[in-house]
């Protein structure tokens, strides 16, 4: 069942954040990962939250996502976004299609 993650980020540090943005893909795509969302313009529609900057993500499970984040090869591509950005993230499960 595919889920998907959702991601707030507040970027501190444009450019440094551009050298993160220009590595990430490759290591998404090794577990199977594609962005539905990666930036741009938002609307909050109801409530209090205030989203910084969105980046959607679907893969083919919730271990998959578990298996991206947790890659030795993703270990100091965290820690430059830990320190460039502050992040949110959910993972969620999609809907099983009849």
């Amino acid at each position: 069942m595919s889920a998907y993650l959702i991601v707030d980020i507040e970027v501190r540090d444009a450019a440094a954040h551009e050298e993160y943005k220009g590595e990430v893909p490759r290591l998404v795509a090794k577990h199977g990962g594609e962005y539905l969302v990666r930036g741009g313009p938002h609307e909050v529609i109801e409530g209090t939250w205030k989203p910084s900057r969105l980046v959607l993500f679907r893969f083919p499970s919730r271990r998959a996502i578990r298996d991206f984040v947790e890659d030795p090869e993703y270990r100091s591509l965290k820690a430059l976004r830990q320190r460039v950005a502050s992040s949110n993230m959910v993972a969620v499960e999609g809907i099983e299609q009849a």
